[in-house]
């Protein structure tokens, strides 16, 4: 994220989006990038034509210019203020500006990448080491749920901030499991001596510690990976086995699995 403590403004959300949707974009409804939406109605609708549902109705079109202004006045004065919780602020940013509705196509990109500025600057940091946008995107029933329920209420947005703050605590979560995969992922060539190994071991190896075969690899799934005859596949992990680098289960036969040791430091 750059440009951190440069002020919002409409210029440069409309820029954002004449960069989603450059000049000559078409798909089935072509959209004018750089622009704010029209006259119509914005809603959101599901169900069939004639029997559908309308979840919500965007502010219209004549008191949109004076509302956006509202959001990005705020968005700017929030930022200095010490007393404004900046995670609060980053789920009233992204609740606003969705809810604003302002652009014909592209408000869920905006109001994502509004959101990732809302936490850059909270964190004084351009590059945030977790993915909100990829929660929000994972929990998309829910978030659209936690959105109607405060977008039809009377302006108490408890549920939507609940719902964000504990996806944001999610996209913590993933991240730091993500970091502490790769350590142990470090951590394990570190101690491996591949020319002790085939290619194929090594190969199995790399998957098994990119989180594929989590409950464990089988004989016949190394075999069909691997492209190695079968008792290849029982010789290849018996060495891996001897070798300390992976566990063989309990259980025998065909429900016999392999799986990666935890070297002591």
């Amino acid at each position: 994220m750059e440009n951190l403590d440069s002020a919002l403004s409409l210029e440069r959300i409309l820029k954002w989006h004449e960069r989603l949707f450059p000049e000559g974009y078409t798909l089935f409804n072509p959209v004018k990038g750089g622009q704010l939406r029209g006259d119509e109605s914005m809603q959101v609708v599901s169900g069939r034509i004639h029997n559908s549902t309308v979840h919500f109705e965007a502010p219209s079109r004549e008191v949109l210019d004076s509302e956006l202004a509202n959001f990005i006045d705020w968005f700017n004065d929030s930022q200095a203020n010490p007393v404004f919780d900046p995670l609060l602020r980053a789920a009233i940013t992204h609740f606003w500006f969705v809810t604003l509705h302002p652009l014909e196509d592209g408000n869920g990109r905006i109001t994502r990448l509004l959101t990732d500025l809302a936490l850059a600057q909270a964190e004084r940091c351009s590059a945030c080491f977790y993915a909100m946008p990829v929660a929000i995107l994972a929990n998309r029933k829910s978030y659209y749920e936690a959105l109607e329920l405060s977008q039809k209420g009377d302006l108490d947005i408890t549920v939507w901030l609940i719902w964000f703050l504990n996806t944001l605590d999610e996209a913590f979560d993933c991240a730091l499991e993500e970091i502490d995969q790769t350590i142990f992922k470090t951590n394990f060539w570190a101690k491996v001596d591949q020319t002790q190994l085939s290619s194929e071991q090594v190969k199995v190896l790399d998957r098994m510690l990119d989180g594929d075969f989590d409950e464990g690899i089988s004989t016949s799934q190394y075999h069909k990976l691997m492209k190695v005859s079968k008792p290849t596949a029982s010789r290849h992990l018996a060495l891996l086995v001897g070798l300390g680098f992976l566990v063989k289960s309990e259980a025998g036969g065909r429900s016999t699995r392999y799986t990666l040791a935890h070297f002591q430091d």
